[in-house]
This record gives structure tokens, sequence and C-alpha cells, in this order.
């Protein structure tokens, strides 16, 4: 799997070389291109914003140097192109799934006012929006999708890690313990202690769904309980 990043501030993805995501790329199983949009652009200053027409605060993101680095890096236009905004369809884990099926995607980080609409029209496929809030830019949306996204190449966790966590059944997961059995006057329950796997399968299960109830009671009517 790779996933292509078009930003003004490739600095900011730092983090992606530490833990597992760090240990994925090192063995080739996710490849991370971090660009910057700054390479694109025509301006002799590297300029890559200016005002909106109409008025209003602000700057706009312009649209050649966009159009100018999708074209060089998906001239076939093979890739997923998707812009991180607050615009876009919600974030979800069946998104996550499917996404995680595409061999290479392009992530589009906004920034300032937002991105000159023809961009958009001409060479993105889709919106997506982590959530109904409005942050600085489009980087940390774009971790997140890369994080979430890349759980799910081959090799980067076990198969057992990605079967019983939380959304994998329209429930979040149940409760974890371990070592030491007490702390602060709090036990760990007998059951997970107990070594009978099917009474520990029914105990997280019922975990799951009162957690959910809770928690989330809007993914209860797509779960048969």
């Amino acid at each position: 799997m790779k996933i292509t990043v078009l930003t003004l501030f490739p600095e900011m993805f730092s983090a992606l070389s530490s833990s597992i995501l760090g240990r994925a790329q090192k063995e080739g199983k996710v490849c991370f291109e971090i660009l910057n949009l700054r390479d694109y652009t025509e301006d002799k200053h590297l300029k890559c914003d200016d005002y909106p027409f109409g008025g209003g605060a602000g700057m706009v993101m312009m649209a050649q140097p966009i159009g100018s680095a999708i074209k060089a890096i998906d001239p076939e236009h093979k890739a997923r192109r998707i812009y991180l905004s607050p615009k876009g369809e919600t974030f979800r884990q069946q998104k996550v799934f499917e996404l995680a099926e595409c061999a290479h995607l392009i992530l589009l980080c906004g920034h300032y006012e937002g991105v000159d609409q023809r961009a958009i029209d001409l060479y993105i496929d889709e919106e997506i929006s982590i959530g109904d809030y409005v942050l600085t830019g489009g980087e940390l949306p774009a971790m997140v999708l890369m994080d979430c996204v890349s759980r799910y190449a081959e090799g980067v966790l076990s198969p057992e890690s990605l079967v019983q966590e939380s959304f994998s059944e329209n429930l979040l997961e149940y409760p974890q313990y371990t070592r030491p059995v007490e702390y602060e006057g709090l036990r760990v329950p007998d059951v997970l202690r107990s070594g009978n796997h099917a009474q520990i399968d029914r105990w997280r299960r019922e975990q799951s769904v009162q957690l959910t109830r809770s928690n989330r009671p809007d993914l209860l009517g797509k779960e048969e309980l």
C-alpha cells in the first residue's frame, strides 16, 4: 500500500516514523510519500495561496500547485484522490475497509481558508472529514486516515488483532485487563481468569453490548443482538 500526501507542512508528518507505522515502513509493508506542494508551484517565490475572489478573511490555496502535483504523481488517475475537508463525508470504519483495498491513495491537506474549488472539481475523487469540527489544516486528519487504513495493510498487525476491536461488528470493544490481578482495590473479573473460553466470549460480548448501549446507542440499530 502506498499513501502520498500533498501538504504545505511536510515536517508535521515526522510522527509517522514512530511505533507500529514506523516499523511497517521499514519492513516495506506500507509506503508513505510526503510531498511539499511548494515544489510544484510556478510562482518564483514558491507561493501556493492567494486572496479569495469576492473578499473575505484569510487566504485560499491555489489550484495550480495542486493540479501540477497530482498530474505529476498520478498521470493516469490510478490512485484514489482524497481531500481532507470539514465539508466531506464523515470518516467511519466502513470507509476504512473500503480504502484499505486501494493500492495507492493521494491525500490533499487543505490549509488557511481552504482550496480553490477548481482543484477539487478537476483532481479530487472524494472529500473526507474526521468529525464535525474545524482544524487549522488537513495534516492531522490525513495522519488519522493513514493510521486507520495502514493497520489493514498485510503484515502490519496480526490478523487476530483486527478481528475483535471496536466497530468490527458495530459494537464497542469490551474492557481489557492485564497484571496485576488487583490494583488499588479493583480486581480483574474472575471470568477472565477462569480458563472457560465460552464463558469469556459470552462475558466479552455482553460487555460490548452494554458499553455500546451506554456510550454509542446509535450503533445498536445496525446490530442484531
